[in-house]
């Protein structure tokens, strides 16, 4: 009986001990896991540069509408069309081609008058919508890469028709070439500032393990506006382009030893 029940308690200890050795397989395999999906921790600096320059801008962009009103949609489209036709061979006179020309809008759309009812003594019914006609409308981005040549454009189309003319903006044409020696300026000024504190420190940096960048173009607008008999001015605006500023800020974290 001893030796049944001496048996019986030899059994039951390694079932604990099997039991007991699969829990800390798992444990082990979870704790590698969490190991593994830490971050490795840095002896780190994080510095920061900025740099700007500014650039003349060689880019000037606009854009104009012209619009018709007539009593068929028909009508209203050939009207534009005509109208749009002298304006583009304007611009191209003055040697703005074709690529640089871009609709970014053609509208049709039925015209409506409000005609009021007639009133009675005793009533006094609502006034009612009535078609009057169509108007279209066709709208151009135009890029001018000869800044100087920008009044002449303008005034030029204040010579047609054009019932509006805006978003007038200087810009450059390559920014991202710009904004590159920019950051490559922040970037040796932030690479230096992390040598300096390096050596303060008595360590030496050992590779970057975190960089960020802002970039900050500044560009100047103009807005100008013509149409009517205003847009019979024949003298060229003048429109000053002043200078872009472009300016870069970087964060560098450096791992030191």
């Amino acid at each position: 009986m001893q030796t049944q029940e001496l048996s019986l308690v030899y059994k039951w200890a390694r079932i604990a001990l099997i039991v007991l050795a699969l829990f800390l397989g798992v444990s082990t395999l979870h704790g590698l896991k969490t190991l593994r999906d830490t971050p490795i921790a840095y002896n780190s600096i994080t510095v920061s540069g900025e740099a700007e320059a500014f650039a003349v801008p060689d880019l000037a962009t606009f854009s104009f509408t012209m619009s018709a009103d007539k009593n068929t949609a028909l009508a209203a489209q050939e009207e534009v069309t005509k109208k749009m036709d002298e304006a583009l061979n304007l611009l191209k006179e003055l040697g703005i081609e074709d690529k640089d020309i871009k609709t970014t809008d053609y509208s049709i759309y039925p015209k409506y008058t409000f005609v009021p009812a007639i009133c009675t003594e005793f009533l006094c019914p609502p006034g009612r919508q009535v078609q009057d006609g169509y108007s279209a409308s066709h709208t151009v981005m135009v890029k001018v890469r000869d800044t100087e040549l920008v009044g002449e454009a303008l005034a030029s189309l204040g010579k047609s028709s054009a019932s509006n003319v805006s978003n007038v903006s200087f810009t450059i044409d390559e920014p991202d070439k710009l904004i590159q020696e920019v950051r490559s300026m922040a970037i040796k000024e932030a690479k230096s500032k992390a040598e300096a504190i390096a050596k303060d420190l008595g360590v030496g940096l050992v590779r970057v393990v975190s960089f960020s960048d802002f970039d900050n173009g500044q560009m100047p607008y103009y807005g100008y506006g013509l149409g009517g008999d205003v847009a019979m001015e024949s003298k060229a605006p003048t429109l000053p382009t002043g200078e872009n500023k472009v300016k870069v800020v970087v964060n560098v974290t450096y791992e030191i030893r």
